[in-house]
């Protein structure tokens, strides 16, 4: 899922799909509303600074897919505090586009609409194989064992950004590699209101994400075997606890992060009041603040101490951006041509060096533009130490239900309430009865 975003409100999948199996997977007029097999319509995820950044991004390279098929595409970049429940009604209402964006982590809920294409071997085949993906991009797709609802678009993993100079004014001369040292180095530059480490506290998907990553070093999946959730588990409150920590007993989180959401954190980062964050792919984010690439660098993020280094121990979630057609389109083949345009290995160079992204397809990550410092660390997550979020139909629901659990936490600790393992707990075993009943 892209840096730029903001909770999205979910609905719960299962009454979702009880809808869509009494509309037949979808009306006729839904994305499949489109009877000119010379036009499409596209919804594509906020991946730039801004919206009117994609549109020139995109713009030209849609006029290219035009001039070589005669299709022409009609582009709207939606934000992503919108994009999800702006799938979710078309899927209900059957108005939507015939292509569109999803964050990767969605890829089981939506999938479980039916509304979606299913990318059986038949159809990747029309877009060269699913062998052309890097497998930790296809195991982002939908649920283990059913043919995927989406195709990987765009690679993004989290990375350790520190500012050097808040670094070299503490008199620290390299990252941190474990959370000891993180916590440590934190706590040397947090005084003089600058703070070690910024977070997006009220941002429930960021939220996730990270205890997601310390649940896995902790031993915890937060879902079993059967895709039950197991929120309330050892390693789970371990993870949720520790992150909620760097505000509370750490004290190198500053507590107005408690209302952070919109990227503010990055935007402290850039303005030499914060040294550290845990973002995916900021550098062109950074660029738009102001900041130099030589004011900044980025390291693996780090894992806990004694254990295993960052290329054996997952650090990072399997993030990105995926693209998927609906499957009643009535332009079916003009679809699948788009995405198979849009993965192709010289588009993946194109749109994945405007973004600051790593292309999901193999042979485009060979070009030497994704051999850069950072573009470099997010590749090597991705490769061999990030591990894709759980794909389970209630995934959109664990994103709603846990990340607010960690908001109320993180605004107990800005409020001056003391954060204990038995709170952590009383907070997931809340979340774990909003889950929906299988």
């Amino acid at each position: 899922m892209r840096r730029l975003r903001a909770a999205a409100a979910f609905t719960t999948v299962t009454a979702l799909a009880a809808t869509m199996a009494a509309c037949g997977g979808g009306s006729s007029g839904g994305g499949g509303s489109n009877d000119n097999p010379k036009s499409l319509t596209y919804w594509a995820s906020n991946q730039g600074p801004s919206v009117s950044a994609d549109k020139k991004i995109l713009t030209p390279e849609l006029k290219k897919f035009e001039k070589q098929t005669g299709i022409k595409v009609k582009l709207e970049v939606v934000p992503w505090s919108d994009l999800y429940n702006r799938i979710l009604a078309a899927t209900t209402s059957g108005q939507g586009p015939d292509v569109l964006n999803i964050g990767n982590t969605w890829s089981a809920s939506l999938q479980a609409t039916g509304a979606l294409l299913p990318w059986d071997s038949k159809n990747y085949g029309k877009i060269g194989g699913k062998d052309r993906f890097v497998d930790s991009a296809v195991a982002s797709t939908g649920a283990a064992g059913q043919d995927p609802s989406a195709v990987p678009l765009y690679s993004l993993a989290y990375g350790l950004y520190y500012n050097k100079k808040m670094f070299a004014d503490a008199g620290l001369s390299k990252p941190p590699t474990t959370w000891d040292e993180l916590v440590a180095d934190g706590k040397k530059i947090s005084k003089d209101s600058k703070w070690g480490l910024g977070v997006e506290g009220s941002n429930l998907v960021e939220n996730i994400h990270h205890a997601f990553v310390l649940g896995k070093q902790h031993g915890a999946d937060f879902f079993d075997a059967q895709g039950k959730p197991t929120f309330t588990s050892p390693g789970a409150v371990a993870a949720v606890k520790q992150f909620v920590d760097f505000m509370g007993a750490d004290k190198i989180v500053a507590p107005g992060n408690a209302e952070y959401a919109q990227n503010q954190s990055l935007q402290d980062f850039a303005q030499n009041k914060t040294a550290m964050v845990m973002w995916q792919a900021a550098g062109t984010s950074l660029k738009a603040h102001g900041m130099k690439d030589s004011d900044w660098g980025v390291a693996p993020v780090p894992v806990p101490s004694g254990q295993p280094g960052a290329g054996k121990q997952t650090n990072s979630m399997v993030a990105g951006i995926n693209i998927s057609v609906f499957k009643n389109t009535k332009n079916i083949d003009g679809a699948t041509q788009f995405v198979k345009f849009m993965t192709s290995d010289a588009e993946q160079k194109v749109l994945n060096k405007a973004y600051g992204s790593v292309p999901p397809v193999k042979a485009a990550q060979e070009d030497p533009a994704f051999a850069k410092p950072e573009t470099q660390v997010l590749r090597d997550a991705l490769s061999s130490s990030a591990t894709a979020l759980p794909q389970v139909p209630n995934e959109g629901q664990f994103e709603t239900a846990v990340g607010t659990a960690m908001k109320d936490l993180f605004a107990d600790v800005a409020a001056g309430r003391a954060v204990t393992t038995d709170s952590v707990k009383e907070k997931l075993a809340k979340a774990e009865q909003q889950m929906p009943k299988s």
